[in-house]
């Protein structure tokens, strides 16, 4: 099912309200008569530069955008516009649960999916676990730092991409963690690419989009 989203405009920035104040967000993809989903995503680490205008957690949004999304990217509390500040994980993971409330009372008609680079990984797969999504995509999730002695796993198609050359995530410790899980997601580890996926963002929007095609 599709879900008119004429009221909305088709890109630009808002605030939309978070647990510690205004996160400042860009919603993309809400121009269109009909979409067939809407997505959240999450950036990487607020205190080692990263925001919503991060390449990888841009590329992300295209591949949704591309697939008939509505995409909403925000910025964690306390990075550049978005009010309060850093919370070491925890209050950012109330920040992606609001996100998600937030673009589920626009469009209640269709499935939600949550995807997050690195920090915004760790993020996403926590979030997913309390807010059930429709679908999960994890790109070099630092599981280790921020997402550790989780209880379960979301219960969703979820995707998680990893560069075997990830100078910031080590590839072993992301397949030992998924070879811990039952049934686990999909894992893609893309040769040659490291953290942040220089020169092979084209290949991981692809793959992110072959997946939701095939969800």
């Amino acid at each position: 099912m599709t879900s008119n989203v004429n009221n909305l405009p088709r890109s630009g920035k808002l605030a939309i309200p978070g647990p510690a104040g205004k996160l400042e967000a860009i919603l993309e993809g809400a121009g269109a008569s009909g979409i067939r989903g809407a997505a959240v995503v999450l950036h990487p680490h607020p205190q080692h530069g990263g925001t919503m205008h991060n390449k990888v957690a841009h590329s992300l949004a295209r591949a949704f955008v591309r697939s008939g999304f509505a995409v909403l990217r925000f910025n964690f509390r306390g990075t550049e516009g978005s009010e309060g500040a850093y919370d070491n994980g925890v209050g950012e993971l109330d920040d992606a649960r609001a996100a998600v409330a937030w673009l589920q009372t626009r469009y209640p008609d269709v499935p939600l999916w949550l995807a997050g680079f690195s920090f915004g990984a760790a993020i996403a797969v926590r979030a997913a676990l309390v807010s059930p999504v429709a679908g999960l995509v994890s790109v070099a999730p630092a599981i280790y730092r921020f997402a550790n002695n989780l209880e379960g796993q979301p219960d969703c198609p979820w995707l998680i991409i990893q560069g075997d050359e990830d100078e910031l995530v080590e590839v072993d410790e992301t397949v030992e963690w998924i070879d811990s899980l039952e049934p686990g997601p999909e894992l893609l580890v893309m040769t040659g690419a490291e953290h942040f996926f220089h020169g092979r963002l084209n290949d991981l929007r692809q793959a992110v989009m072959d997946f939701v095609a095939g969800n």
